[in-house]
C-alpha cells in the first residue's frame, strides 16, 4: 500500500514538478522546442508500454487478455475524449473566450489523467515487483512536460504564473486517486491483473498516437520531433535495461 501511494504522489506530482519552471521563464517559446519535448515524452511512454506493460500482461494472462485489455483501454480514451471537446494546446486558432477555453483544456488534461493513474496503480498490482515503478517513472516523465504546456497555455491566457503553476499541478492530483483505485481492484480481483496491465498499455498507446504525436507534427517540426521520439526511446531502453 505504502508503495504505490508513494510512487502515485511522486507521479502526479511530477506535473507540478514541470509547471514550477513555468516560474522562471518567459511567456513564450517556439513551438518547434514545444514538439521536441512532446515528441521526447511519446518516445518515453512507447518503450514503458512495449517493453514493460505489454510483455508484463502476455506473460501473466496470454494473448486474449492483452488484446481486451488494450482495446478496453482504448476504448475508454475515445470514449473520454468525445465526452469533452478537445483542443491542442499549441495549435489552435479559435477565438475562444479565455474562460471557456481554459476550462476546456483543463478538463481535458484532468480527465485524461485519469487511465494514466490507473496505469501506475494497476502496475503496482503485478507480481513483478519493478513493473510499478516503471510505470510510474514513466508516467512522472511525461506528466512533468505536460505540466509544463499546460502552465504554458495559462500564462499565455493572462493567468499569473503562480496561479498557472497551481492550476497545473492539481490537474494531475486526480492520478493518485485512480492509482488507487486501480491498486485495489486488480489486488482483491487478481485475474484482473493482466486485463489491467493490458487496459493501461491501451491507454498508453492512444495518448501516444492520438494524441503526442499528431500535436509534435503541427508547426513543420516533425524531422526534429521524430529524432527527439527516438532519443526518448532509447532512454527509457536504457533506464528499463539498468
Amino acid at each position: 500500500m505504502s508503495t504505490v501511494l508513494i510512487g502515485s504522489i511522486l507521479s502526479a506530482m511530477s506535473t507540478g514538478l514541470g509547471a514550477l519552471i513555468i516560474l522562471f521563464v518567459s511567456n513564450s517559446l517556439t513551438h518547434r522546442f514545444k514538439d521536441i519535448l512532446l515528441a521526447f515524452t511519446a518516445g518515453i511512454m512507447m518503450a514503458a508500454s512495449m517493453l514493460g506493460l505489454i510483455p508484463e500482461a502476455l506473460s501473466q494472462g496470454g494473448y486474449i487478455p492483452l488484446c481486451i485489455g488494450i482495446y478496453f483501454g482504448v476504448v475508454t480514451l475515445t470514449a473520454l475524449e468525445q465526452s469533452i471537446p478537445h483542443m491542442d494546446l499549441g495549435h489552435t486558432s479559435k477565438n475562444i473566450q479565455f474562460d471557456e477555453k481554459a476550462l476546456l483544456i483543463i478538463s481535458a488534461i484532468t480527465l485524461h489523467n485519469i487511465p494514466e493513474g490507473l496505469s501506475v496503480g494497476v502496475s503496482y498490482a503485478s507480481s513483478k515487483s519493478d513493473t510499478g515503478d516503471l510505470i510510474a517513472f514513466a508516467i512522472g516523465l511525461q506528466n512533468a512536460p505536460e505540466g509544463f504546456l499546460v502552465a504554458l497555455f495559462l500564462l499565455n491566457q493572462q493567468i499569473s504564473k503562480t496561479r498557472a503553476f497551481i492550476i497545473a499541478t492539481l490537474t494531475g492530483s486526480i492520478e493518485i486517486v485512480t492509482a488507487l483505485l486501480g491498486f485495489y481492484l486488480t489486488s482483491y480481483l487478481e485475474n484482473l491483473v493482466p486485463y489491467g496491465l493490458a487496459f493501461a498499455a491501451g491507454a498508453m498507446l492512444f495518448i501516444i498516437y492520438k494524441e503526442l504525436i499528431p500535436e509534435s507534427h503541427g508547426d513543420g517540426n516533425e524531422r526534429a520531433a521524430t529524432h527527439s521520439f527516438i532519443i526518448g526511446l532509447l532512454v527509457m531502453i536504457l533506464l528499463i535495461g539498468v
